[in-house]
């Protein structure tokens, strides 16, 4: 009996082949070195491959498929139960991986196109960027500060630290500190002007992508966050509703059930964290102008506010663009938005009075 499905457990150089016949037995345990990982396969009957969506697996997933394999990519959280207990190693992994798409509960992630991962490459040296940036302005206020310097909150701020630092003397800042600070400083430029440009590249991608577009007309979603989820979600028909999505994006309550009492906590935090963020970042926006937001959201939103904190109402906010956002990608339309009946009925019987 031939194999029909191969679990491949990846790493930089070695790779661990574990492959099942129709009935689940184990036909073929096998240790690969990356220079013989195309040979191998072109010369396998085309069967299903499994890998775990963990790094280059989409390259992978991408060189496999042109070789007329059929691969599907399972998330790691779903392999791991799958693991013998006490056996953890790369054989053990490859034959979980194979245990785990056996299963017909598991959920599948498509494979992303070249494309794709380089839009979400941005991203993520953007992100890292920004990230080099917060450190640096932490830093360089921290070492100000033991000299006596200090100035108000934000990056933009940092020019007006580095003016008072030119102005002290060199009994008040000694040669070696402002060295360092130059430095620290110099340094947080030179990646502001590189997080620009990768910014830029984001922005033009955003323009570009049809779903982008789209995405973009929710309020609260910006070009990045918009590029962010179109690159991300290849295939918005895998989640069944917009529930399901925002339960994906980890923006649903824990729940803490037993006995038929529903116990709600915090959110998950599941799924996609990038996106996650953005949302959030974009629901705080909004948020802060709920007082001048005239819509029904707006409205609904108000309301919110005026029952629970305001960290709450930015979550539940996110959760509602999550469903949005589900729903123009379904539909493929752009946002619409309701206006409040209240300020239907006054504008009508505004122009019946005139």
């Amino acid at each position: 009996m031939g194999i029909t499905m191969i679990g491949l457990d990846t790493a930089k150089a070695a790779f661990q082949v574990h492959g099942i016949d129709e009935a689940g037995r184990a036909a073929l345990k096998r240790k690969l070195h990356r220079g013989g990982m195309v040979a191998f396969f072109a010369a396998q009957e085309p069967c299903t491959v499994v890998l775990e969506a963990c790094g280059a697996a989409h390259h992978w997933g991408r060189v496999l498929t042109g070789l007329g394999h059929t691969v599907k990519l399972v998330a790691p959280e779903a392999a791991r139960p799958f693991v013998k207990r006490g056996k953890k190693n790369d054989a053990a992994d490859a034959a979980a991986i194979c245990e785990a798409a056996r299963r017909p509960e598991v959920k599948f992630v498509p494979v992303k196109t070249v494309g794709q991962q380089a839009t979400l490459a941005l991203h993520t040296a953007r992100a890292l960027l920004v990230k080099q940036q917060t450190m640096l302005s932490n830093a360089l206020r921290g070492l100000a500060a033991e000299f006596g310097l200090v100035a108000p909150q934000g990056l933009a701020k940092l020019e007006q630290l580095m003016e008072a630092a030119e102005a002290q003397d060199q009994a008040t800042l000694p040669e070696a500190a402002r060295q360092a600070l130059q430095a620290l400083h110099g340094r947080f430029r030179a990646l502001e002007g590189e997080a620009a440009a990768l910014e830029k590249a984001i922005t033009s991608h955003a323009r570009r992508d049809e779903t982008a577009r789209r995405l973009a007309t929710i309020p609260g979603v910006g070009p990045i966050t918009a590029s962010l989820i179109a690159a991300t979600v290849t295939d918005i028909g895998l989640f069944k509703s917009g529930r399901h999505f925002a339960a994906w994006l980890g923006l649903v309550p824990r729940q803490f059930s037993t006995g038929g009492k529903t116990r709600l906590g915090r959110i998950t935090k599941a799924g996609n964290g990038a996106i996650r963020t953005s949302m959030v970042v974009g629901a705080t926006s909004m948020v802060v102008r709920a007082g001048r937001w005239d819509s029904a959201t707006g409205a609904w939103l108000r309301g919110v506010l005026a029952r629970r904190p305001t960290r709450l109402a930015t979550v539940a906010l996110a959760n509602k663009m999550a469903r949005v956002a589900w729903a123009l990608m379904t539909r493929e339309e752009s946002y619409r938005p309701r206006v409040r009946v209240a300020a239907t009925l006054e504008a009508a019987a505004t122009a019946a009075a005139a």
